[in-house]
């Protein structure tokens, strides 16, 4: 049944759909928390939208591919589309493809997303329809959210076009942070999984200004901003971090229970050559000697990374380098990418590109390699006991997911025949099996 405001009228409905990374999953966060709070109804079908907002992603090709189907899908089944999103950068790519969308804006442009619906939805404030909650509205299960401390990037990386997309970094003064932080968790999150372009650039924008939280005075910097999450009493996992010295300043907070002992860092390759063709810092070497420091100050870290294959003129030596750099560096996680031609990227002017075969081949081999390392690592863990957060209980038990796995991305933790627990609960178990990717465990104690 439609919701309605107190004269009889029907309240407009507006659809979503989000697509791309956590970061733009964010932006989606905060144009339905503007909506709810403007009194606009989110509907969950294309039937019941007045209209559609499309946020999407334009990283890779087939990003933007499955993007401009979404915003297709949307004209074809509601007629009335507002785009958004990184995508919407490229305006005339999408108005080439889909004249008829209403109105397309770029990254992080929630007012400006407002001002179109409200151009074409008009919504008078109700103050009986327009309740939202103190934490806003969120895309995640009420027991984690993201939360992004900054929008942009200052890296010129040849393959990515995040920098003319979303901009030079911009951090958020770390008060609005911590605010933000303290509504989540006040709410019952139990997770909060610390998102940005660069997450380890936080504050470098703004020379690491001091700004207040509760009165007193913090630097605007990442170990800072870390140790001021820790006093709130939830897991904090730090994503999209690159391998600055000053990440070491983070290992003994991780060390000392303060925050998750997870790294995620975007290595993407091993080569010299390579990573200076990418814009990357380019010393495997030195990478290879700074996790060696990480264990050995917190032997439980668990370090994500990702990689590119067949890049511009990458040779088979130049591949094996890579592999024999995932053999020493023991990673615990890897996502791999073949290499992808995005339209704008520097990289695309290379000489020596490879053919698509090749750069797929690679990809494989390269997860192959890692399979057995993941499969090794994991199963080293038969036997010990560890804390997980429960994601949900279905026919066969629990699903969890230990302080080594970030929701979506990496693996999970299962706790089969036990059923007693909810969703963002914390339980101590025992793990007793292991596959390539997952963990299987029993109960221990719960609390």
């Amino acid at each position: 049944m439609l919701n309605t405001v107190n004269e009889g009228r029907k309240v407009p409905n507006v659809g979503f759909i989000s697509l791309g990374c956590p970061k733009a999953l964010v932006d989606s966060e905060q144009i339905l928390t503007r909506l709810r709070a403007e009194g606009y109804d989110i509907s969950g079908s294309y039937e019941g939208a007045d209209l559609v907002v499309v946020n999407t992603c334009g990283f890779i090709d087939a990003a933007v591919e499955e993007s401009l189907d979404a915003i297709g899908e949307a004209l074809s089944e509601n007629g009335k589309v507002i785009v958004t999103g990184c995508l919407g950068a490229r305006e005339e790519l999408i108005r080439d493809l889909h004249p008829s969308v209403l109105a397309i804006t770029g990254p992080h442009a929630a007012e400006e997303v407002m001002r179109h619906i409200r151009t074409h939805l008009p919504q008078p404030h109700d103050p009986f329809a327009s309740l939202v909650p103190p934490q806003g509205i969120r895309l995640t299960p009420q027991h984690y959210a993201y939360l992004k401390i900054s929008e942009g990037c200052n890296h010129q990386c040849t393959f990515c076009i995040i920098p003319s997309l979303r901009g030079p970094l911009v951090s958020r003064p770390i008060g609005d942070v911590l605010r933000e932080a303290e509504r989540l968790a006040a709410a019952g999150v139990r997770e909060l999984l610390v998102i940005s372009q660069d997450t380890g650039a936080y504050g470098v924008d703004l020379k690491y200004r001091t700004g207040f939280f509760g009165g007193r005075p913090l630097k605007t910097r990442l170990k800072e901003l870390c140790m001021a999450l820790a006093e709130f009493g939830v897991w904090v996992r730090l994503h999209y971090v690159y391998p600055y010295p000053a990440i070491d300043e983070l290992i003994p907070l991780m060390a000392e229970g303060k925050i998750l002992p997870y790294l995620d860092v975007p290595f993407q390759h091993a080569s010299p050559r390579i990573l200076k063709a990418m814009k990357r810092p380019a010393s495997s070497e030195n990478t290879l000697a700074r996790i060696r420091a990480w264990r050995a100050v917190c032997p439980e870290l668990t370090i994500r990374s990702t990689f590119i294959t067949g890049f511009p003129s990458e040779t088979d030596a130049e591949f094996e380098e890579l592999l024999a750099f995932l053999e020493e560096a023991r990673l615990d996680r890897v996502g791999c990418f073949a290499y992808s031609p995005v339209a704008g990227a520097a990289a695309n002017a290379l000489p020596g590109a490879l053919p698509d075969a090749v750069r797929e081949e690679r990809r494989r081999r390269l997860m192959d390699v890692q399979a057995d390392i993941s499969a090794e690592r994991l199963a080293a863990k038969i036997g010990q006991h560890i804390r997980v957060i429960v994601d949900e209980v279905d026919e066969d038990g629990l699903v969890a997911r230990s302080a080594a796995d970030a929701p979506e991305i990496d693996g999970q933790v299962f706790v089969n025949g036990f059923y007693d627990a909810a969703p963002g609960d914390f339980l101590d178990v025992q793990v007793v099996d292991a596959s390539e990717h997952d963990l299987y465990a029993e109960i221990r104690t719960a609390r």
